[in-house]
C-alpha cells in the first residue's frame, strides 16, 4: 500500500477493507460510524483507484436529496483526486454534475433519489456502472427502494461494487439499524470511529470538541462520535443479546418451548422455538419461520421438517380453525389463554429476563423485531401509553410460547402480594 501512499489517505482500520475491495471479496459494503471515522474518504478513494485500474467501468454517486450532491460526495470525489495526484487526470463539470477520467471518458455520475425517473434512466457511453455509492444511505426509505435503485443500476457487467456509508441513527427501528444485523455471503458490515484515525488526520481542535461533549452529554457522545446506536429512550427490550447459537449449546437445552402466532391477509404465519433457562432466566431463540400468505397445510409440512416439532405448540387463540387444522395434521397444538392484560404483562416478563439471546441467523425475523421494538412517540418528548401492536409477530409467538411461565411467575407475584396484605 505505502508505494502509492495510500497509508497516507486511508485510516489504519480501513486497510483490511481496502484488501477486500481489491480483492473483489464482496459486493454490498456497509459503512457506519461517528463523526471523523474517514469512512466517506475510503469510499472516494476505492471509487477513483478503481476506475482508473477497471476501465470498463463508471460510477453513479447518489443521495436521498440532489440539492446535497455538490458539497458532499462530489467534493469529497474531487479531494480523493487530488490526494491521489491524478488531478491533471480527471475533468469535474458542474452542468450536468460529472467527473470524468480523460483519457478514457469513463464517469462518475451524481444522482438524487427525489427524481427516481433520473436514476432509472441512467446510461454510460462505455462500459458500464461498477460502483455505486449511498452516501447518507440512512436517509432513503429503506431496503425496497434501495433493490430498486440497484435493479436499474447494475446491468451490463460481472462485478459489481456497491457502497453504503451513514452514521447509525440513534433509534433501534431504524430500516438501516435493522439491515446491518441481517448476515449475507456477498455482504460486509465495517465500523470506525475516529479513534481509528491518525490525530494529526482531523486536527486537535475536532479532539477537543469530542471530549468535551464526552465530559458534559456522554450519550450524545457515544451516537455523534461512536456511531453507537444509543436508542431515543423507547426501547422496549434493553436485554437482548444477538449472536449464533451453537449446535452444541441447542444440543444441550432441556426446556423447548414453542409458539405459533397465525398470519391473515398481510401478516406473516410465525413459528417460534426457543428455550428458557429458567435457573439463570435467560432465553434461547433459535429457530423460525415467518412468511406471508402460508397455508397452514404447508405450515404443517415445514415444521414437521424441523427438529422438536413433536412437542407441544401454544398458538394464538383467536384462529381456532387453524388450530384444528394443525390438529388434523398430528400436531399437539392449543391455544394460548389470554386473559386481562396478557399482552402487558407477557412484555414485563420478557424485559425482566437476564438476557434474551437471538440467533440472528437462524431468525433474522426475529432479532429486527425483538431488536427494532419501540414504544410510539407522542409528539411531545414523551411516548405513548401501552406497547404497540405492530412489527410484534415473533414477540407475541414468543410469549404464547411462554404462556405456562409467565402465568407461572404471575400467579406468584399475585399470592405474595396477598400475603402482604
Amino acid at each position: 500500500m505505502s508505494d502509492i501512499g495510500l497509508d497516507k489517505i486511508i485510516a489504519p482500520s480501513f486497510y483490511k477493507l481496502h484488501w477486500d475491495v481489491l480483492d473483489e471479496k464482496h459486493t454490498h459494503y456497509w459503512l457506519k460510524g461517528g463523526r471523523g471515522s474517514t469512512k466517506s474518504t475510503f469510499v472516494s478513494v476505492e471509487i477513483i483507484l478503481g476506475m482508473m485500474q477497471n476501465t470498463d467501468t463508471n460510477a453513479v454517486a447518489i443521495r436521498k436529496v440532489a440539492e446535497y450532491l455538490k458539497d458532499s460526495v462530489y467534493n469529497q470525489l474531487l479531494w480523493a483526486i487530488d490526494a491521489l495526484g491524478v488531478s491533471h487526470l480527471w475533468q469535474p463539470k458542474l452542468s450536468p454534475l460529472e467527473i470524468v477520467y480523460k483519457p478514457t471518458g469513463q464517469r462518475i455520475i451524481f444522482r438524487g433519489a427525489d427524481k427516481p425517473q433520473k436514476l432509472k434512466s441512467t446510461k454510460v457511453h462505455k462500459g458500464y456502472i461498477r460502483y455505486i455509492w449511498y452516501e447518507e444511505v440512512d436517509e432513503f426509505n429503506g431496503m425496497n427502494e434501495i433493490r430498486t435503485v440497484n435493479q436499474s443500476l447494475m446491468r451490463g457487467g460481472e462485478r459489481f461494487t456497491v457502497f453504503y456509508s451513514y452514521n447509525p441513527p440513534k433509534s433501534q427501528r431504524s430500516w438501516v439499524n435493522r439491515e446491518v444485523l441481517t448476515e449475507g455471503k456477498d455482504k460486509i458490515v465495517h465500523h470506525s470511529t475516529y479513534l481509528d484515525v491518525p490525530r494529526e488526520w482531523l486536527g486537535e481542535v475536532f479532539r477537543i470538541e469530542a471530549e468535551h461533549l464526552k465530559k458534559v452529554n456522554p450519550k450524545a457522545y457515544e451516537h455523534e462520535y461512536l456511531g453507537i446506536i444509543t436508542g431515543t429512550g423507547g426501547e422496549v427490550f434493553a436485554n437482548i443479546t444477538q449472536r449464533r447459537i451453537t449446535d452444541e449449546e441447542i444440543a444441550a437445552f432441556d426446556k423447548i418451548k414453542r409458539g405459533i402466532d397465525f398470519g391473515y391477509a398481510s401478516d406473516p404465519f410465525v413459528y417460534i422455538v426457543c428455550h428458557y433457562d429458567s435457573k439463570h432466566r435467560l432465553l434461547y431463540i433459535f429457530d423460525e419461520i415467518y412468511k406471508v400468505g402460508l397455508a397452514n397445510h404447508k405450515a404443517a409440512e415445514m415444521i414437521k421438517s424441523r427438529a422438536h416439532y413433536n412437542q407441544t405448540i401454544v398458538c394464538d387463540s383467536a384462529e381456532p380453525k387453524s388450530i384444528n387444522d394443525l390438529r388434523q395434521y398430528g400436531f399437539r397444538v392449543r391455544g394460548a389463554k389470554k386473559g386481562p392484560d396478557s399482552i402487558e404483562y407477557g412484555i414485563k416478563f420478557l424485559q425482566s429476563l437476564e438476557g434474551i439471546i437471538i440467533d440472528n441467523v437462524r431468525c433474522p425475523e426475529a432479532a429486527k423485531e425483538f431488536y427494532g421494538y419501540e414504544l410510539e412517540p407522542d409528539g411531545n418528548d414523551g411516548f405513548k401509553a401501552g406497547y404497540p401492536d405492530k412489527n410484534n409477530h415473533t414477540i407475541d409467538a414468543v410469549r404464547y410460547a411462554l404462556e405456562d411461565e409467565i402465568n407461572n411467575r404471575r400467579a406468584r407475584v399475585i399470592s405474595r402480594k396477598e400475603l402482604d396484605l
